[in-house]
């Protein structure tokens, strides 16, 4: 048996969705992979700046802007200093898609010739595949992918043969795999990478609520995450980027705020971050990821490591005892993230999702925005439970339970 996941102290009750029930049945929320639940803490700085702060930012000296500023740019200081990035460096976005395609685009546009190579992985979520095609597909270059083992794991020695075979200009590689759970040793592939003149795109966004993220030790470029998997608000990602790149590439986004000077046929931008952060500021929303990441400090990112890894261990048991189970991605718990997908022989994921939901436990079901993957590994879709602070092993009891249910159901 798994030792149990008592590293913090139950959560449940800072999360007031969790109160509710389903058909007589208490929430158990195992989708913290696609979207995390939002703390008391976090909605309640976003209801103080709707309440008492309530005006734009950066355009004016009355007192309300001054304040909003103030709560604003206060969280982005927090939000860089957590990960060792600087203020400079850290550009809002919408999400972590945004963040890619800025990337993409602004570096893509400016740097991909005809015949250059840009180098994914077989387990990258579309989000980091899609904006890659598009913008090879407008400079003529091409799209390259390092394999996943068997096992999970990504294929190393093959990344370092293609790096030397197809001299990339950009490796883009995910943290953590959002449907295997592997975490990535990204500071190894950027050192790779550098060494062949490639720049190094990463896209953390299941590892940075998940496992201590230092942005100087990994070295890459561009590091990509979104708020509301990290207990914050939807309509907030982050991009952290190297200064001197940041300053080179072109704007994505253009219009107010992003201007130094506009004249009648050209303009220049301002200093960084705000060269990328064109319009209105996602105000609310950058103010609730900052109490959101305090959220997160407030319990310590290793606790939150520990008492996931932990319950990752305890499902991976329980999920062995299930007949005609079988849990992708791999085996050791240490080399995962917090979830695991599964399939179950003669039950499709979705009958899966919907029966265990009528007992409110709430999984993900489908291909999780990864079909490159899951064609690697002949599956149409799979089964996701993923953890976040609040779950506890009553959570992985009720998860069992309801596996057990569906086999019944379906008379398997």
């Amino acid at each position: 048996m798994a030792t149990p996941a008592t590293h913090i102290r139950d959560l449940t009750a800072e999360f007031p969705v969790l109160r509710r029930e389903i058909d007589g049945q208490p929430i158990t929320y195992l989708d913290s992979a696609a979207t995390s639940q939002t703390p008391q803490v976090v909605i309640g700085a976003i209801v103080d700046y709707y309440t008492n702060h309530r005006a734009s930012v950066h355009r004016g000296v009355y007192p309300l802007i001054v304040e909003a500023t103030d709560l604003y740019e206060g969280a982005r200081r927090r939000i860089a200093a957590w990960l060792g990035s600087t203020p400079q460096e850290t550009i809002f976005t919408a999400n972590a898609t945004a963040s890619i395609n800025l990337v993409a685009h602004s570096w893509g546009r400016t740097h991909l010739s005809e015949g250059d190579t840009v180098l994914l992985t077989e387990m990258e979520h579309h989000s980091d595949v899609v904006p890659w095609q598009l913008v090879c597909q407008e400079r003529g270059a091409r799209i390259e992918y390092v394999p996943v083992l068997d096992d999970g794991a990504l294929d190393l020695d093959a990344l370092h043969r293609q790096l030397e075979e197809h001299r990339p200009k950009a490796v883009c590689v995910a943290h953590i795999s959002n449907v295997l759970g592997t975490i990535n040793p990204v500071a190894e592939i950027a050192r790779a990478a550098h060494a062949v003149g490639a720049i190094v795109v990463v896209d953390g966004t299941q590892a940075v609520p998940q496992i201590p993220v230092q942005l100087p030790e990994i070295d890459a470029d561009f590091y990509a995450w979104t708020g509301h998997k990290a207990y914050g608000p939807t309509g907030i990602g982050v991009l952290h980027g190297r200064r001197e790149l940041l300053e080179r590439i072109p704007p994505f986004i253009s219009g107010g705020h992003m201007i130094k000077q506009v004249f009648a046929a050209s303009s220049t931008w301002t200093e960084l971050p705000g060269k990328f952060e064109a319009g209105t500021a996602q105000i609310a929303e950058a103010i609730g990821l900052g109490a959101a990441v305090d959220f997160i400090q407030g319990i310590g990112i290793e606790a939150i490591r520990a008492h996931e890894l932990a319950l990752t261990a305890e499902l991976l048991e329980r999920l062995a005892e299930v007949p005609g189970l079988t849990v992708q991605g791999p085996p050791e718990t240490e080399r995962r993230g917090a979830l695991a997908s599964f399939t179950l022989e003669g039950a499709h994921p979705h009958d899966i999702g919907e029966i265990l939901g009528r007992r409110g436990v709430c999984v993900r079901t489908g291909h999780h925005c990864a079909q490159p993957l899951m064609r690697r590994f002949n599956l149409g879709s799979t089964t996701r439970a993923s953890f976040a602070v609040h779950n506890t092993p009553a959570d992985i009891d009720r998860l069992i339970a309801g596996l057990h249910t569906v086999r019944s159901t379906l008379q398997l």
